[in-house]
């Protein structure tokens, strides 16, 4: 069983997710996909562990050797990946029932769960393939089911968000796919390992060249990087609160993940930031998307869309880490990679229990919420503070990476940027501070919120703001694994 993890991985959610269509009963099917998402979290979980002790695991789909078959190649970047994305998925699944009653019609219950597997599993196999049209294949399982997902909103713009995504992740698609066809014509090979190997004597190819700019516009589409950002806003308000969680704690990484793997691993360090001045553009659009999308979150009403332009800013700075592309500054890209996944997921699973008392997450619904809804309050108030990166919380540990690879780079003014760029986010996190403990509720909503959140929901957003404070202060586990990551991605050990 153990050699087959790597397909198990991928293999479970995929499998489930047609399954969930027999299951008629509402409590069951979310039963039976909480249940897949443990299995692929543990398997995930054997996976780092057997990567970080022996080194890459191979995986060949059929019997057929790499280059000819599909190879399922699992090292420590997408071991500890994997980790992120069956983790989260994991807690935000234990919320869904009691918000997803309240949110979705009985009838599209069981849908949403069939689409919601769906999506884990492209997820995972966007991360755990070695072969670079099948990230393709997954790229697309994984977005169409998430074009469905946002479309399930309550509200009417629900559609709209939908389909502006559809059009632009829809371009984005095509401008990966037309970049690995540049690179099979040049190579002859779709398995990344061989193009790895294939690439260095082309490097000065127009070809390659062109290849290269299209998956890198392609995956900073899907990143949401900015300027390419402008599907992500109204994604994440209008979708049920459920999938903003899960799309804000994992979607994005994954997406983060290909541009380490085919900046890193597939074109090379070398091509990718030595002979293209990458690094330059990627510290410039991360420090600018810092900036504009922070700014823009300070004047949001609604809070879920001010979290989402939070999203932008934070993708900003781990973009900015991969431009500096020193092993500390990888190092502080993979510990906010995992940081930020337990920023959002707790920060729109609170909203959640918001939406369910209230039935709105605007900012006059904080008015009074530190009286009528402390405990939820509260668990926004932690999220606010790592997202700021105040000390003993997991935004404090990887901004001080990035800081200090910036300083060791003698790049001070990133370094400043950087310190500016965390107190803009003092700004719309103290909005909400205010508006809780500071202003009387309005009598509409006051009356609606006289109870807490139910704790189908208020105990896994505890669990994960609860972990923003715990890998705050033992920081050993994020910060050993992204280490050990950081320097397999420059090519020295993965042990």
């Amino acid at each position: 069983m153990l050699a087959h993890l790597p397909i198990l991985q991928v293999i479970l959610p995929l499998m489930a997710a047609p399954s969930c269509l027999l299951i008629r009963k509402a409590t069951l099917v979310w039963l039976f996909t909480l249940a897949v998402s443990i299995a692929a979290l543990v398997v995930s979980v054997l996976l780092l562990q057997q990567v970080y002790a022996t080194g890459p695991i191979t995986y060949e789909l059929g019997g057929w050797k790499a280059p000819w078959g599909i190879e399922y190649r699992i090292d420590l970047l997408n071991a500890w990946v994997l980790f992120i994305v069956t983790a989260l998925s994991s807690v935000v699944l234990s919320a869904a029932h009691t918000s997803v009653q309240k949110e979705l019609e009985p009838t599209k219950q069981t849908v949403f769960y069939a689409l919601y597997l769906l999506c884990f599993a492209g997820l995972l196999g966007i991360v755990a393939t070695g072969d670079a049209f099948n990230v393709f294949v997954f790229l697309e399982i994984s977005s169409l089911s998430t074009y469905a997902l946002i479309a399930l909103g309550k509200d009417r713009r629900a559609l709209w968000a939908a389909f502006q995504y559809l059009i632009m992740g829809t371009i984005g698609a095509t401008f990966i796919l037309i970049g690995i066809g540049f690179l099979y014509m040049m190579t002859g090979t779709l398995n990344m390992a061989d193009l790895a190997a294939r690439i260095p004597p082309l490097s000065e190819s127009t070809t390659v060249l062109a290849a290269f700019a299209f998956i890198f516009v392609g995956i900073c589409l899907k990143l949401a990087l900015f300027p390419l950002h402008l599907w992500l806003p109204n994604a994440y308000s209008c979708a049920p609160s459920i999938v903003t969680a899960f799309l804000a704690a994992t979607a994005t990484k994954v997406a983060l993940y290909l541009l380490l793997r085919f900046t890193f691993t597939v074109f090379g360090v070398d091509f990718s930031l030595s002979h293209l001045p990458l690094d330059s553009v990627l510290i410039g659009l991360g420090l600018v998307g810092v900036f504009a999308a922070s700014i823009v979150a300070i004047y949001q009403a609604n809070i879920k869309r001010m979290l989402a332009f939070s999203s932008v800013a934070q993708i900003g700075y781990m973009v900015v880490g991969i431009g500096i592309g020193t092993a500390t500054a990888l190092q502080a890209t993979l510990l906010h990679l995992f940081n930020h996944a337990l920023m959002k997921g707790g920060l729109f699973l609170a909203l959640a229990g918001l939406v369910y008392q209230i039935g709105g997450c605007r900012i006059e619904h904080f008015r009074g919420l530190g009286r009528t809804m402390p405990w939820t309050m509260a668990a926004i108030v932690v999220g606010g503070i790592s997202l700021i990166g105040m000390p003993l919380t997991v935004g404090f540990v990887s901004k001080w990476y990035l800081i200090a690879a910036a300083i060791e780079q003698q790049f001070w003014g990133v370094a400043v940027l950087v310190i500016l760029g965390s107190l803009l986010a003092v700004a719309y996190i103290w909005k909400l501070v205010e508006a809780a403990y500071f202003q009387a509720p309005q009598t509409d909503t006051g009356a609606a919120a006289k109870r807490e959140a139910p704790l189908g929901i208020l105990l896994p957003a505890w669990l994960l703001i609860a972990a923003n404070i715990y890998f705050g202060i033992d920081t050993r586990l994020p910060v050993e694994v992204s280490a050990a990551a950081s320097q397999f991605l420059l090519g020295g050990s993965a042990q």
